[in-house]
């Protein structure tokens, strides 16, 4: 993937799936890759058209939810770009689960009732919906696996105080109750997800993509109950095919393990796999476009405020 220099560019910074350009004037130009990635490693092929997927799911969902909080996204001028304010972030994931399913869903059998604070009742099998939605925040690592951590350390540690975190909670759940609605119009049922949030001044800011297939899990609505009452594994909307797939392959991102060759045809169903995601979860028809490094510049810089 090219890497620009815009003008006034500060700082450029290169994730795991996206490359951040940092501007004069507080701006971040977000460039989502079609790098893929799991068990914190990057797959060696790009997926056409992922980085496309998400950034416009993202886009779609940041904007269906402006009334809820404010946010960082100020516009996104071209398929896989977004542009928006720069903010001081909480180092804080704000996890928000309505059913019990992965992590929670193995805290849950190993016997544990507590979860990063939150209470998991007794009496439930796995996907089960919580009673109401829970929390159960993670530290966001600047390197290696992120962390749980309980309410009372992060106000004790200092990640935000007593009344940030409130602030942070009312979101994160108002966030996801949007969510749930906009997944039910779709027959989906948004399962679990994560935001992630910083400050400009005094103000909290929502950060970063939200309600994508890379950042939450999603069920089929169809079928659902049934599922929960024969015991079987419930149909998943998410990018979990791709773990799958790997640890069918052997690979979880231990040390001594190598990342299994990708054929091309695995790599055009990943593409076609993320392709419905996106008209899934939004209820639009996909509308592929590639550009060239030089028309994406040309987009990006005429964006930008002079």
């Amino acid at each position: 993937m090219t890497q620009f220099k815009f003008p006034g560019q500060q700082a450029f910074y290169k994730g795991k799936v996206r490359d951040v350009y940092t501007l004069d004037n507080d701006l971040l130009v977000m460039i989502a890759s079609d790098r893929i990635s799991a068990f914190d490693v990057i797959l060696p092929r790009p997926i056409p058209f992922k980085g496309q997927v998400l950034n416009q799911i993202a886009a779609f969902m940041l904007n269906a939810t402006t009334d809820i909080c404010p946010n960082w996204l100020l516009q996104t001028p071209a398929p896989n770009v977004s542009i928006g304010k720069k903010c001081v972030p909480f180092k804080i994931e704000m996890v928000v689960r309505g059913n019990l399913t992965g992590h929670a869903w193995r805290t849950y059998a190993a016997g544990d009732r507590m979860l990063c604070g939150a209470n998991l009742p007794d009496g439930m099998k796995e996907n089960d919906f919580f009673p109401s939605p829970i929390i159960t925040p993670s530290t966001k690592a600047s390197k290696g696996h992120d962390e749980d951590i309980a309410p009372s350390a992060i106000v004790a540690t200092g990640l935000a105080t007593a009344k940030e975190w409130e602030q942070l909670c009312k979101y994160a759940l108002a966030l996801f109750e949007r969510g749930k609605e906009i997944a039910a119009k779709q027959g989906l049922i948004l399962v679990d997800t994560k935001y992630e949030f910083g400050k400009i001044g005094d103000e909290i800011i929502l950060m970063d993509e939200i309600h994508t297939p890379d950042s939450s899990r999603y069920f089929y609505t169809d079928g659902f109950q049934e599922r929960q009452e024969k015991g079987e594994r419930q149909q998943q909307l998410s990018k979990e095919f791709v773990r799958e797939w790997l640890i069918a392959n052997n690979f979880m991102g231990k040390e001594g393990q190598v990342v299994p060759a990708m054929s091309d045809e695995w790599i055009t169903t990943i593409s076609l796999r993320y392709i419905e995601l996106y008209e899934k979860v939004i209820g639009r028809s996909f509308e592929p476009e590639t550009l060239s490094p030089n028309e994406t510049y040309q987009r990006i810089v005429a964006a930008l405020p002079i």
